[in-house]
């Protein structure tokens, strides 16, 4: 196992590795929640090569195997665990950055927490991880590395020319959502931006990001207010939510409980002083 460390404060990067390595588990506690991680966003991208490894994901419960890639978001309500007697053999990349998590989300929303890839994606992913271990030089170099194993993923889930063509079709209802989150956006209104009916560009724009038009906008919505919450501490919680889009606060906090596990006022309150350190420490 490497711990990437990085001087502070001077990178800022879209791409960039907090961990990454190989392990083998065996019969011992094993045991990670997506909640209690702190609040600075990253991803752990984890691949079995052989025993069995358990999650549970949004009340779904995974049994990942040899073959099997782990995807999960932190902070997020999730958890996996080894159970005991088992053994698990694995790899694994721990990340950060805008660009980073953007990719991941998008597979996240397309093809859920445990992915079947390609032989030589997992290659190319390995091959990425044991560079890290090795040791980037700049933090350049490790910001490279983080960015290539994002890619090669990407190119894995979305890599077809028909996928690419509905993409990029789909990008100026997306410029829009990112520009008036604090304005209603419902589904008609994003439908009559690219010319389509709104049952066909609900369909289109699923395909597209994989998941509907409302749900992409709640994302959009609550990432902005945790980003708001930590690093515009000055503003009330009300007040964040309304330059969220959310004209109910209560209705807000129910929201943004459900998805990070705690209140926007919790959220502040542990985010801006635990997630500094947790996000550079071993990520999986």
């Amino acid at each position: 196992m490497r711990t990437i460390s990085l001087p502070r404060g001077r990178q800022r990067l879209h791409a960039m590795p907090t961990s990454a390595g190989y392990e083998v588990r065996e019969n011992e506690v094993y045991d990670w929640d997506g909640r209690r991680r702190g609040q600075t966003p990253f991803t752990v991208l984890q691949h079995t090569i052989s025993g069995t490894g358990r999650l549970r994901y949004q009340n779904r419960n995974y049994r990942l195997q040899s073959g099997d890639t782990l995807l999960v978001l932190v902070p997020h309500n999730h958890r996996y665990w080894l159970e005991k007697g088992d053994r698990w053999e694995y790899f694994w990349i721990s990340m950060h950055g805008e660009e980073t998590l953007r990719i991941h989300k998008m597979v996240l929303g397309l093809a859920g927490p445990v992915l079947r890839l390609k032989s030589s994606t997992i290659d190319h992913l390995a091959d990425c991880s044991l560079r890290l271990v090795k040791g980037a030089s700049t933090p350049g170099a490790a910001s490279a590395i983080a960015y290539e194993a994002a890619m090669a993923l990407y190119d894995d889930v979305f890599g077809s020319p028909a996928f690419a063509a509905d993409l990029s079709a789909m990008q100026p209802v997306i410029d829009h959502i990112h520009a008036n989150l604090d304005q209603p956006l419902p589904v008609s209104e994003l439908a009559g931006i690219v010319g389509l009916s709104r049952a066909h560009f609900s369909r289109s724009f699923a395909e597209s990001e994989g998941m509907p038009p409302a749900e992409y906008v709640l994302q959009q919505r609550l990432q902005r207010a945790a980003k708001l919450l930590t690093k515009a501490d000055f503003l009330p919680v009300k007040e964040v939510s309304i330059m969220c889009g959310f004209e109910d606060s209560n209705y807000f906090s129910k929201v943004f409980r459900r998805v990070y596990g705690i209140t926007p006022t919790e959220f502040r309150t542990t985010g801006m002083y635990a997630s500094i350190g947790n996000a550079r420490h071993r990520s999986t």
